[in-house]
């Protein structure tokens, strides 16, 4: 079974391990660097970016993570999750991971008071797709290896390059599936690829 892991430092890991269950594959809670040889793919969750980053400094994870990245294990960012991706974060000298060719801006959408749902279009998943914005970032520019997947109100908030996958919303705070089983489904692809090889 396709087994898919969830940064679990801190965050919406519960809320991520249900929707991956939900799309068949396994849900695991990553702790540690060891649980990473465990998983196919792994959930950078929402939460607190800052708190994220100073998580994983304190648990050495931040040289296996990008280890994993490097190898195309597929790697999914969500919200803050998105911004430990980014190459770039605008306003700021330093990034996180900082593996996928993106600029990204915090706080895009306002406050917690400024939270909202919209319906969404996003290319090879929905065109009706739920998205729940929550103090969200959005991506400010891409290189031009990264495909946009979809824009809102002019601000791009998902987007794909190679093994990485980041949105600006929060696909597990909704019944719909269909992004989590995009990202299920680039997993299993990634695979099928090391079998190959």
């Amino acid at each position: 079974m396709t087994t898919i892991g969830v940064l679990a430092l801190q965050g919406a890991v519960r809320e991520h391990a249900r929707a991956i269950e939900k799309c068949g594959a396994k849900a695991l809670e990553v702790k540690s660097a060891d649980d990473l040889q465990k998983i196919d793919g792994l959930i950078l969750p929402g939460g607190e970016s800052t708190t994220m980053r100073r998580l994983i400094d304190t648990y050495d994870m931040m040289k296996p993570l990008k280890r994993f990245i490097s190898v195309d294990k597929p790697v999914f960012g969500t919200c803050a999750g998105l911004i430990l991706l980014a190459r770039k974060i605008e306003g700021s000298d330093d990034n996180h991971i900082g593996m996928m060719d993106i600029v990204v801006q915090r706080n895009s959408y306002g406050r917690q008071v400024n939270s909202f749902e919209t319906s969404l279009e996003i290319k090879d998943v929905a065109d009706d797709f739920p998205g729940v914005f929550i103090r969200a970032p959005h991506i400010v520019s891409v290189e031009e290896d990264v495909e946009i997947l979809c824009e809102h109100d002019g601000r791009i908030v998902m987007a794909r390059q190679g093994c990485m996958l980041g949105c600006a919303f929060h696909p597990e705070l909704t019944d719909d599936s269909r992004v989590m089983a995009y990202f299920a489904k680039m997993v299993r692809a990634s695979i099928l690829a090391r079998i190959k090889r």
